[in-house]
């Protein structure tokens, strides 16, 4: 049973992998297409979008730490999804509803990044913070919001210093995407909660948190 769930997870991850692989393939034909049709700045902007995507491989590198492939998997699906489909691809204005399905995802992922980092805290004896769940769940979800209102930033910024469209009809926009946010932070943030009040790993945070303290256990010696 336990070799049937090893193989599973091993396959899982080499789809991980290739489609990594293949949505970066993506963004660089991508890239050379608009430059073929001297569409420079979209072409400009995708060459951007490909180093975005590494961003999760170099963080791991500087900080030294092994960042587990569904992580990278998760953050090059958002950057594709959001800032090539969305923004180069025009999606956004296609599919009303792209905009809020990816304010919904990045409350999720947010959360999960934000529950990993106050979990290695909390498990370090050298660090000494020993936060009960509820302080973990909630710092989890306060991480995973003030990043939804730093991408509403980034947004305003885009629209005023490039002269974009990414805040579309400005505060009606900006608050219903932050509350959108507000629900995948809170969504990830009680499924945290229960994890801990459990303290065995569910099927979810086996995935997305378990693993990352098994592959980096230099982060959890006394």
């Amino acid at each position: 049973m336990v070799n049937l769930i090893d193989k599973q997870q091993l396959t899982s991850t080499r789809i991980m992998q290739w489609i990594t692989v293949i949505l970066r393939v993506l963004l660089f034909i991508g890239a050379i297409i608009l430059f073929v049709q001297n569409k420079f700045l979209p072409a400009l902007t995708t060459c951007g979008i490909i180093l975005a995507t590494f961003t999760p491989r170099l963080l791991g590198h500087s900080l030294r730490v092994t960042v587990p492939v569904e992580f990278e998997f998760l953050a090059v699906v958002f950057i594709y999804a959001s800032l090539f489909l969305g923004e180069v691809g025009g999606y956004y204005q296609v599919y009303w509803w792209w905009d809020l399905m990816l304010h919904l995802a990045s409350g999720f992922i947010a959360g999960i990044f934000g529950f990993v980092l106050v979990h290695v805290l909390n498990e370090n004896d050298n660090i000494g913070m020993h936060l009960n769940p509820g302080f973990v769940a909630f710092f989890a979800f306060l991480f995973s919001l003030g990043l939804g209102v730093i991408w509403e930033l980034f947004e305003y910024i885009m629209d005023v210093v490039f002269g974009m469209n990414m805040t579309k009809t400005g505060l009606d926009d900006t608050m219903e995407d932050i509350f959108i946010a507000l629900i995948g932070a809170l969504v990830i943030s009680v499924i945290g909660y229960i994890f801990l009040k459990r303290n065995k790993p569910t099927r979810f945070f086996e995935r997305w948190v378990y693993k990352f303290v098994k592959q980096n256990p230099q982060l959890f010696k006394n």
